[in-house]
């Protein structure tokens, strides 16, 4: 059984994308934020329980997530893949962004991500094989577009260029970082949030979990330094 850890594993996108899995008959680690996430997901009755392992944590803390992801590789032997789907929105131009904005988005986003990735990242390095996946955003990829999202736009980016670099670290071996570009995802806050919107155009949150299966499956084992992007009709 392959296993897989999962950050944001409560929200709409990370429950879905736990859910796929789990019917794919991968062993799920789900990271939530507290014990309420933890609860409420565990409690879930579309979830299967017995390969369903949930765990709450700051995913900011180094130790701590030392500590669970540790753990794993003891408990299962190894960690095939990870989805760092954790993460935050928040608007502001320049004008209206301060430098304390810009670092909440770098705790939500970057700060998120990094600690696990670079946990996780060496382990796949020692065993030869796995797979990282990040979650960017099209305003990173073209800038001019972020700009009444300043903040989050320029955290974001940072995940593009540490999936590059960790590419490059990786080179000749089985070990790959992809980003996913999702445009709206239809989640029910999305639409209460944008409720004239056409809801048709938007990638649906079990598109999103497809193409992440596809990223860690024999199928596509050939993908390298893969950005995909899922913009849907958007």
């Amino acid at each position: 059984m392959k296993n897989i850890i999962i950050t944001g594993a409560a929200g709409n996108l990370g429950k879905a994308v736990s859910v796929h899995f789990l019917k794919k008959k991968y062993r799920v680690i789900a990271l939530v934020r507290d014990a309420g996430e933890a609860e409420a997901l565990s409690g879930s009755v579309d979830l299967d329980a017995a390969n369903l392992q949930v765990e709450a944590l700051d995913l900011t803390d180094e130790q701590a997530v030392e500590a669970v992801s540790g753990k794993v590789i003891r408990d299962y032997g190894n960690i095939d893949a990870a989805l760092l789907l954790a993460g935050g929105f928040a608007m502001g131009n320049i004008h209206t962004t301060s430098m304390q904005d810009i670092k909440s988005q770098l705790a939500i986003n970057f700060e998120t991500a990094y600690p696990l990735a670079r946990h996780i990242f060496r382990h796949m390095l020692e065993k030869g094989s796995g797979r990282l996946v990040f979650v960017g955003t099209r305003p990173a990829l073209k800038p001019a577009d972020g700009k009444n999202m300043i903040a989050y736009a320029l955290s974001k980016s940072l995940l593009f260029n540490l999936s590059e670099q960790l590419n490059e670290e990786a080179a000749g071996t089985n070990v790959v970082s992809s980003v996913i570009v999702p445009s709206t995802i239809d989640t029910p806050a999305n639409r209460a949030a944008m409720p004239k919107a056409d809801f048709d155009k938007w990638v649906k949150s079990q598109q999103i979990a497809e193409l992440l299966h596809l990223i860690c499956s024999e199928t596509g084992a050939p993908l390298r330094e893969t950005v995909l992007k899922i913009y849907g009709h958007s």
